[in-house]
């Protein structure tokens, strides 16, 4: 299936588009939201007979507005501001303009929602749902989990992993993040027992005298495994294992990664390094996930917190 042509955004916008990937070495799924974000927003400026050189601090508040108007999150009009915000920086130092409408715009409140995480028995259960699916499947869809949960990826990571990163040293996954920045992830014993079954396999699953560089190759247009499928295949492992699927992610057993590794006794910086997370303060998050464990396990157990429950009588 052919993806659908970028629709051509301003000039302005485009030259920002192109700074991004070639002097942030922005990924293309990166682009492509940039992209949507700015369409959306320069579609509603032209509706006020404004654009990027000529917009101002009102349009864009008005904007901000009916982003708030159409139910969207605060977090993802934080995401949208984020984008307005980088690219009025950009006019100003391009000199494209003489000001920056979006300095004084405020930011929306957003709380600090927890990360969902599934409990160490629920991902035993849903790998074990994939290994009792017929052998091929199976076999890749188990691998899949043991790298996704052993080494905390990004799903835009695992999918693309190049077979060389399995080649170099059975022990660590050598692994290409955000900002083609490289990394090394200790794996798990399962995950390297995983990984030869499926090496053992995955050549028979080519065609005659066809070869691929993805370690999950696919005969789709991008050559490998994509996220949507995985998503998809991740939704039904959900169902055999009899866990909600709504509760699973590609995401959630990243954050799985991050929770048990800390409730193990890791420190954050080590954990920081292996989520490719840029600032310390990212990774912060799953400390408040076990603090809210801990408060939880207090309540339930502790016998002084079950006294203040008892009615009075």
């Amino acid at each position: 299936m052919k993806r659908k042509p970028a629709t051509p955004l301003a000039r302005e916008a485009e030259a920002f588009i192109e700074m991004l990937t070639a002097e942030r070495g922005a990924s293309k799924n990166t682009e492509i939201a940039y992209r949507g974000d700015l369409l959306d927003l320069l579609t509603f400026l032209a509706r006020r007979k404004q654009g990027p050189v000529t917009a101002d601090a009102a349009a864009l508040r008005a904007y901000l507005k009916a982003l708030d108007y159409l139910g969207m999150t605060p977090r993802t009009v934080a995401r949208r501001l984020s984008v307005i915000r980088q690219f009025f920086r950009f006019l100003l130092a391009e000199r494209l303009r003489e000001d920056d409408p979006a300095s004084t715009l405020d930011s929306p409140r957003l709380g600090q929602p927890l990360p969902k995480v599934l409990s160490r028995a629920e991902v035993d259960r849903l790998i074990d749902a994939t290994r009792a699916r017929n052998a091929v499947d199976g076999g890749r869809m188990a691998t899949l989990l043991e790298i996704l949960y052993g080494a905390g990826l990004r799903v835009s990571e695992l999918v693309t992993l190049p077979l060389s990163s399995v080649e170099r040293d059975p022990t660590v996954l050598v692994v290409r993040g955000k900002g083609d920045k490289e990394r090394m992830v200790p794996l798990s014993d399962p995950a390297r027992v995983a990984i030869a079954s499926w090496l053992a396999v995955r050549a028979g699953l080519l065609a005659e005298g066809e070869t691929s560089r993805f370690l999950f190759p696919s005969r789709g247009r991008s050559g490998h495994l994509t996220r949507q499928r995985f998503a998809q295949l991740l939704k039904e492992a959900a169902l055999a294992a009899g866990i909600d699927s709504a509760r699973v992610s590609p995401h959630v057993l990243r954050h799985a990664f991050a929770s048990h590794l800390l409730a193990g006794g890791a420190d954050l910086r080590s954990v920081q390094l292996m989520l490719g997370h840029a600032d310390i303060s990212t990774t912060q998050i799953y400390t408040h996930v076990l603090d809210e464990k801990l408060r939880a396990l207090v309540q339930d157990k502790h016998p002084l917190a079950r006294r203040r429950r008892r009615p009075a009588g």
